[in-house]
This record gives C-alpha cells, structure tokens and sequence, in this order.
C-alpha cells in the first residue's frame, strides 16, 4: 500500500464547518503543515471533499 503526502494550502475561513472537520480529521493543524497517510479509500475520500484546500503528492519509498 502506498503512501500521500498532503499539504494544507489554504485556509478554511468561509467554508462550510464539515470541511473544516475534515482538514482535523486529516490531522492538518496550521497552514503549509503537511501530513503523511496511507493511499486508503477513506482518506482519499476525505481529501476529495478538501480537494480545494489541500495539495496532494504521492510519497516515494525509498528502501
């Protein structure tokens, strides 16, 4: 399974509360922080919804 770096990039002030939630349920606190989790349907469903807020990169596992 892989792994998705995800970056907050912009603020959540004037979007509706659930997307809010979903940016803390990410796990992402401040702006520019980026959070590290497995490329799961739930999570990638999560960062759908944020899409507008957040960058996305796939993380390369180097061994």
């Amino acid at each position: 399974m892989g792994k998705i770096a995800i970056t907050w990039k912009k603020s959540g002030i004037g979007f509706p509360q659930d997307q809010r939630g979903t940016i803390a349920g990410l796990g992402l606190r401040r702006l520019h922080q980026t959070v590290e989790h497995d490329d799961t349907p739930s999570i990638r469903g999560m960062v759908h919804k944020v899409r507008h807020l957040v960058q996305v990169e796939p993380v390369s596992e180097d061994d």
